[in-house]
């Protein structure tokens, strides 16, 4: 009888350390992939800031007003082009 008693606990605390080992293992390879995202969240975040800007300087009108002249030579039309059409 004490011999199964201390075969069973001696099994049971082998269980046991095999169960710490594994909640071991999962906390740390759940941690290297928390610190994964959060590098990726991090860059993306950076990415977008400078995606912010660049529509900010692309979509400023004093550019847009430049673009229009220049490249496609257009420009405000005269008092006398204006042609007012009411219903």
């Amino acid at each position: 009888m004490t011999r199964l008693l201390l075969a069973v606990l001696i099994l049971a605390n082998i269980a046991s350390a095999i169960g710490v080992i594994y909640a071991r293992h999962r906390h740390r390879v759940l941690f290297d992939e928390v610190t994964r995202l959060e590098r990726a969240r991090d860059e993306l975040n950076v990415e977008f800031g400078r995606l912010q800007l660049e529509q900010a300087t692309v979509a400023e009108s004093n550019r847009i007003d430049q673009i229009a002249r220049v490249r496609l030579g257009m420009k405000f039309p005269e008092t006398a082009d204006i042609v007012v059409i009411r219903p």
